[in-house]
């Protein structure tokens, strides 16, 4: 079976499917890979590596037009389509929207889009959400203390005594929990806050502290994601959140809800009631913001509060961000593939909740 990894094209991507260490590995299993000519440059992954494991070097036209397979981070444009072999099969993390799917359906490619992974044990070593999140957690304390004017650390100093840096992180998930343990390396005082009761602990292993609210309804749903608050519930948030953000130099928002406008968890008026020289990092900008002021791709200042609105923060740091996707994609690989054939058993979970197209039909849109 021919594996195909073409180099990214979209706007600022830096990543790369496989790495050559992940690719070298298929090549040892029996698979042929073959690689765009350039593909892992901006992740500082040159040709000559890949070839010194046994992976093929090509043109993009050889890569996706002759491969069973291509292996990709972003998905293709609607445009490049025609390219692919017709017949084939994709794999990529890209949301499922419509006029994609139906032009990958047109194409009869069989895609699989790893956004929709189940959250499920068997599914944790191709968990690309998990992977990349990782990594935006971490660089989103970064870019805060960059842009903030303060330390983060306590210093005692002939100068007096510094005190550390509050930092409240909104959302414990895995990008939220990266960023609680990062902001407590650089030492800061950090707190947290979830709708989700069940990630008390693991903010508090941290050595954050976990803000509690008096939430009547259930706020998780059966895959263990946070779910939509009911209007009134979510009036009585804004004003948590607003109160808590008053002492914070620092709020990295993460909060998410699959498949759905991210949700506002500061408006207006709490930025506005937040200390000058505050900053906000938007780790939500990609689908609307927490911040009601949030500009995707932008940072602003409103009232002395720098707002930042970072986009494929997982891209600014391409090797490891590399690195994990290409052995999360491997995963999978080995998972649809067996004894050099495409298994497409939709009764398996995994499969049925990515294969997106197959066959000429949407699955999935």
């Amino acid at each position: 079976m021919r594996i195909g990894v073409p180099k990214e094209i979209a706007a600022n991507e830096r990543r790369v499917a496989l790495t050559p260490d992940t690719a070298g590995r298929l090549v040892k299993g029996g698979f042929e890979v073959v690689i765009e000519r350039g593909a892992g440059t901006a992740a500082f992954f040159p040709d000559e590596v890949y070839t010194a494991v046994g992976v093929k070097v090509g043109d993009r036209a050889s890569v996706i037009g002759q491969s069973d397979i291509v292996l990709q981070v972003q998905a293709p444009t609607t445009g490049e389509l025609s390219q692919y072999r017709e017949g084939g099969a994709l794999v990529a993390f890209f949301q499922p929207a419509a006029d994609l799917i139906r032009a990958l359906a047109q194409r009869r490619l069989t895609a699989f889009t790893l956004v929709l992974l189940p959250r499920i044990t068997r599914a944790q070593p191709m968990d690309v959400l998990s992977s990349q999140a990782t990594v935006a957690g971490y660089k989103a304390v970064l870019l805060a203390a960059t842009a903030t004017g303060r330390l983060l650390p306590m210093l005692v100093t002939a100068a007096g005594t510094v005190p550390a840096a509050r930092v409240l992180v909104l959302g414990a998930g895995v990008a939220g929990l990266q960023a609680i343990a990062t902001a407590r390396r650089l030492g800061a005082i950090v707190s947290a806050f979830d709708v989700r009761p069940a990630v008390k602990e693991q903010v508090q292993s941290l050595g954050a502290t976990f803000l509690e609210m008096a939430i009547e309804e259930h706020a998780e749903t059966a895959g263990g994601y946070a779910k939509e608050l009911s209007e009134e519930t979510h009036k009585k948030e804004l004003a948590f959140l607003a109160k808590a953000a008053k002492d914070a130099d620092i709020v990295i928002s993460t909060a998410a809800i699959p498949g759905k406008k991210a949700p506002i968890l500061l408006t207006t008026a709490a930025v506005e009631g937040m200390k000058p020289g505050s900053v906000i990092v938007d780790l939500a900008a990609e689908t609307g913001g927490n911040c009601e002021l949030t500009q995707a791709g932008a940072e602003i200042v409103r009232n002395g509060v720098a707002i930042l609105g970072p986009l494929n923060l997982p891209s600014t740091m391409p090797i490891n961000a590399s690195q994990m996707y290409a052995k999360n994609i491997s995963a999978f690989l080995g998972h649809i593939v067996q004894d050099g054939k495409l298994r497409l058993d939709f009764e398996d979970q995994i499969i049925r909740d990515t294969c997106v197209t197959h066959a000429g039909e949407v699955r999935k849109s």
